[in-house]
C-alpha cells in the first residue's frame, strides 16, 4: 500500500473514532437526562442506539488489524493504530455505562424520587465535559490538555463520595427508599467509571504524542 493511501486510511479511522466519540458523549448526556427527568422513552433510545457504537468499535478494530497485517507499521504509525484501538475500546465501555444508567431510569420510572436529583446531574456534567475535552485533545494531539483533563477526575471522585454519603444517610433515615437509593448509587458509580475511562484515553494521548506510557491521576 503506497504511503499516501496508508495516510488516507489512517485519516478515515481517525474520523470514524471521532464519530464514535460524539455518539458516546450524546449517550452519556441522554442517559443522565432521562434519569433526572424520568424519561423512559429517552432511556430506551440510548439502549437502542448502543449497537451503533458497538459497530463503530468493530469497524475500527477490523481496519486497524488490516493495516497492521498489510503494512507492518512501526514507530509513530504503530502508536497511532494502537492508540485508536485502545481509545475505541474505552469509548465502547463508556457507552455500556451510559446504557446501564438508562436501564436504571426504566427500573425507577414508576417511583417518586425522595428528593430532586442535584449532585448526580452535576457529576454527569463534569464527566460529559471531560469526554468532550478529551476528544478535542485527541484531535489536536495535545498531551498537556490531556493531562489537565485527567486531573478533573478528582472532582468526579469527590462528587461520587458525597453522593454515596448522602444516599447512605437517606437509606438510614427511610428504609423504604433503599431500592431507589441503591439504584441511584449505581448510577453514580457508572459515572465514576466513565471518568476513569476518560483518564485512560488521556494516558493514550500522552503515549501517542510522546511514546511514553504514563499513569495519570492515580
Amino acid at each position: 500500500m503506497p504511503r499516501k493511501l496508508f495516510e488516507i486510511r489512517l485519516q478515515e479511522l481517525h474520523e470514524t473514532l471521532l464519530k464514535m466519540g460524539l455518539l458516546v458523549e450524546e449517550a452519556i448526556f441522554k442517559s443522565v437526562h432521562s434519569l433526572v427527568e424520568k424519561d423512559s422513552e429517552q432511556a430506551t433510545n440510548v439502549i437502542h442506539n448502543d449497537p451503533k457504537i458497538n459497530d463503530y468499535e468493530i469497524e475500527i478494530e477490523k481496519k486497524c488489524f488490516e493495516l497492521i497485517a498489510t503494512q507492518q507499521p512501526v514507530g509513530t504509525d504503530l502508536r497511532k493504530i494502537a492508540t485508536m484501538l485502545k481509545v475505541a475500546t474505552d469509548l465502547e465501555r463508556m457507552a455500556d455505562h451510559a446504557v446501564s444508567i438508562a436501564k436504571i431510569t426504566i427500573r425507577l420510572e414508576n417511583e417518586i424520587y425522595l428528593k430532586p436529583l442535584i449532585k448526580i446531574p452535576q457529576m454527569a456534567e463534569c464527566v460529559k465535559e471531560m469526554v468532550h475535552e478529551v476528544l478535542e485533545a485527541y484531535i489536536s494531539l495535545n498531551e498537556l490538555t490531556a493531562v489537565k483533563v485527567s486531573e478533573r477526575d478528582d472532582m468526579v471522585d469527590r462528587y461520587f463520595s458525597q453522593i454515596v454519603l448522602d444516599l447512605v444517610e437517606d437509606m438510614k433515615q427511610n428504609q423504604s427508599q433503599i431500592h431507589q437509593a441503591s439504584h441511584l448509587l449505581l448510577a453514580a458509580q457508572h459515572l465514576e467509571r466513565i471518568g476513569d475511562y476518560v483518564t485512560n484515553i488521556c494516558e493514550w494521548i500522552v503515549y501517542l504524542k510522546t511514546g511514553t506510557i504514563v499513569e495519570l491521576n492515580k
